[in-house]
């Protein structure tokens, strides 16, 4: 069977509230549209195609894939309308699978359940069932139990407003008897609207079964129609990472403060404590400790490290054993070997720093080779920038920084040499020496401090 996924992404998304297309809002720092297209082609369609609409060339700017086949509904005229314009881009596919672009959690496996259950007749859909049906499109079985229609919510008598079986617009259809349906459609209902789900009658008048399939949880089929429901859905989705995460073996303080905005990979034994976001690629070795408050970004955490409060790591490295905070911050390019000390308000950038080296006190090192079993002590900066270029500074191993000192790139520090506190180095200092740069030290006799002249 060749598949063809059809992705309905053309509303405006007014209860947003939003200049931005509803679709490109983002859960878990991801747009709805593209947590769709992940889900369809880990089905390894034939074809995609995203039927666009409202904000139509953003959309088609923000979502990048050469896989993606795009057509317009310049009019939003219904779902049967939407689908209606993607007729000609069928060619080759035997089912075609509907999809919506504001409907981000759907599971790969309930989409595989569903479409083996519709293998052998060609319609399907995918039904809920729910306490409060009110708004929905209700499922309407016949004496024997089959599906017979879907009325809408609007157009339903008050019998049919008692059914708590509702349709959650995902359906399944045979190709090459969608297009035949389709030219059937009408408008003559409430909306005055072409709905997909009027093809459901249409098939049954034809004699056909239609499968129907639930998903594993409801948070599958719910859509975004406002930012309450947004946020909602976030928290869903947040629960069931930080479920997956415990389960493979991650202890968390407090599950609903705990947000994964990428991938995140973990070794055994780890502590999250609360209010930690890991966003990108995130990768944590075995006994990792992270503590709060904390932002891991596109980094790869070694086994036994230790991250203190308030830390922001960003496309960085770090070796195992190292201890990292707190409110210190890495930026991109930093790597620390193995067993490294970065401490209170330390920034590092574009930094290579060796085994057992330590930075614990409000310094800046930026474009630099820190050797091993270094101490930069507080207040350090290497000086990397002279206005237009980067510069380099290289420290040797066993090197000793006195606190309040410049480094003016580039710059070397030799093996073993010390710098004295509170010099500004400009010239490479020699291993194994002492270097700094001081003005004499003077007391001047007899000054007198200012006083305050009364008004």
């Amino acid at each position: 069977m060749t598949l063809a996924v059809v992705i309905l992404a053309a509303g405006k998304g007014t209860r947003m509230k939003s200049a931005f297309p509803k679709v490109l809002h983002t859960l878990a720092a991801k747009p709805l549209l593209q947590h769709v297209l992940d889900t369809a082609r880990r089905l390894d369609p034939a074809r995609i195609i995203v039927v666009y609409g409202h904000g139509g060339e953003l959309v088609r700017a923000r979502i990048a894939g050469d896989d993606i086949t795009w057509v317009e509904q310049a009019e939003q005229l219904g779902t049967g309308h939407a689908v209606q314009q993607v007729l000609g881009e069928l060619d080759g596919a035997d089912r075609t699978l509907v999809l919506y672009g504001d409907v981000p959690l759907t599971d790969e496996r309930t989409l595989r359940r569903f479409l083996d259950a519709a293998a052998d007749t060609s319609i399907g859909l995918i039904s809920q069932m729910l306490d409060d049906a009110s708004g929905y499109g209700r499922i309407v079985r016949d004496a024997e139990g089959r599906v017979s229609a879907i009325v809408e919510h609007k157009d339903a008598s008050p019998a049919q407003l008692e059914i708590r079986e509702i349709n959650t617009g995902i359906m399944t259809f045979d190709s090459r008897r969608l297009a035949g349906w389709l030219a059937g459609l009408g408008n003559d209902n409430a909306q005055g609207e072409y709905y997909l789900t009027d093809l459901v009658e249409a098939a049954v008048a034809d004699g056909e079964r239609v499968a129907t399939t639930q998903p594993a949880h409801l948070a599958e089929v719910a859509g975004v129609n406002d930012r309450v429901q947004l946020a909602e859905l976030e928290r869903i989705y947040q629960g069931w990472r930080a479920e997956a995460m415990m389960r493979a073996g991650v202890a968390l303080a407090d599950p609903a403060r705990f947000d994964v905005r990428g991938d995140l990979d973990a070794g055994q034994d780890c502590f999250v404590d609360i209010n930690v976001v890991f966003a990108g690629r995130v990768r944590l070795g075995d006994n990792v400790r992270i503590g709060p408050n904390c932002v891991i970004k596109d980094a790869e955490i070694g086994n036994d490290v230790e991250i203190l409060a308030n830390s922001h790591i960003d496309s960085a490295s770090i070796g195992p054993g190292s201890r990292i905070g707190p409110y210190a911050r890495l930026r991109p390019g930093t790597e620390l070997i193995e067993n490294a000390h970065v401490g209170n308000f330390v920034e590092l950038k574009n930094a290579q720093v060796g085994a057992g080296s330590k930075i614990n006190h409000l310094s800046y090192v930026g474009d630099a080779l820190v050797g091993s079993g270094v101490n930069i002590g507080a207040g350090t900066i290497t000086c990397n920038y002279d206005g237009a270029n980067k510069h380099c500074t290289v420290i040797g191993d066993n090197a000793f920084i006195g606190s309040d000192t410049q480094l003016i790139a580039p710059v070397e520090v030799g093996t073993g040499a010390t710098i004295g506190a509170g010099s500004t180095i400009t010239k490479d200092a020699p291993d194994g020496e002492l270097t700094l740069s001081r003005a004499k030290q003077i007391t001047i006799g007899g000054w007198t401090r200012p006083v305050k002249v009364p008004k």
